[in-house]
This record gives structure tokens, C-alpha cells and sequence, in this order.
């Protein structure tokens, strides 16, 4: 697990700032605790609430679109897959859902009566929600 959070985090064009994990012992152990908070710059390491099952839901939403509607809920079995769907997110999914898959982001919900009126923002891709930050110093924006 370590080594895959470290090459996702080598990939980002930003510094990670905090991390926030459910509650399962693959990211509730010392070796994650440390590796965020033993740095120069310590990460912000935060869990979900215990019994709290939509603390996670956005994350939990991105497993269905970016894997269940790709590869089923088939079990895979067979380690001889695990390089080559690693290399596959590595290069086409990674790159396909950064650059060309918009998503809206939920701005207000209103409630009118008994009905919720929700507005969105326009369709981005996560790239350009990245580039338009402004948390995002200029410098790691620059190609």
C-alpha cells in the first residue's frame, strides 16, 4: 500500500497537504502514519468517523465509476492480472478520466417545501478544477 500512495503521490502536480482514510487496517497502521507525518512537511492524517458510512461516499462513488463500470464485480484471482491492470491505470484510465471525463460538483441544495432544489457548477474535467484552483501555487501548474 505504501508504495502505491507513493507513486501516486510522485505523479501529483502538487504537494498532498492531508490524507483522509476510512477506517480499515490497510491505511490505519505505523507505517502510513509515519510516512505522512515523519517529513519536512507533515501531511495532515485524518480518518473517518467510526460508524459513519458516508464519510467516504465520494470516494466510494469513484470505485463504481472508474472500476465496477469497467471490470464488472468479477473477482480477480489471478495475480498474473494485477501488473497488467496496474499498467492500465497507470496509462490509459489514469489518463482518460483526468483529461476527458467532466464531472459537476454539488454548489447548493435548497429546500423548497418537501422538494430539494440542488444547483450545480458547469461540467469539468478534474484537470482543470486542478488548474483553476487557487490553493494551487502557479509553479506546479506550469508545463
Amino acid at each position: 500500500m505504501l508504495q502505491q500512495l507513493q507513486d501516486i503521490e510522485a505523479s501529483l502536480p502538487f504537494d498532498i497537504r492531508g490524507f483522509d482514510c476510512d477506517n480499515g487496517a490497510e491505511f490505519l497502521n505505523r507505517h502510513l502514519v509515519r510516512h505522512f507525518t515523519q517529513r519536512s512537511q507533515p501531511v495532515l492524517f485524518t480518518r473517518s468517523r467510526a460508524y459513519q458510512k458516508n464519510d467516504n461516499a465520494h470516494v466510494e462513488q469513484k470505485n463504481w465509476t472508474h472500476i465496477r463500470q469497467w471490470l464488472g464485480y468479477e473477482r480477480f484471482d489471478d495475480p498474473a492480472l494485477v501488473p497488467l491492470l496496474n499498467d492500465l491505470y497507470r496509462t490509459e484510465w489514469r489518463l482518460f478520466h483526468n483529461f476527458f471525463c467532466p464531472s459537476v460538483k454539488l454548489l447548493e441544495k435548497e429546500r423548497i417545501g418537501s422538494r430539494t432544489r440542488k444547483r450545480y457548477d458547469t461540467p469539468k474535467t478534474p484537470y482543470q478544477r486542478v488548474m483553476e484552483s487557487d490553493y494551487i501555487p502557479r509553479k506546479p501548474k506550469s508545463p
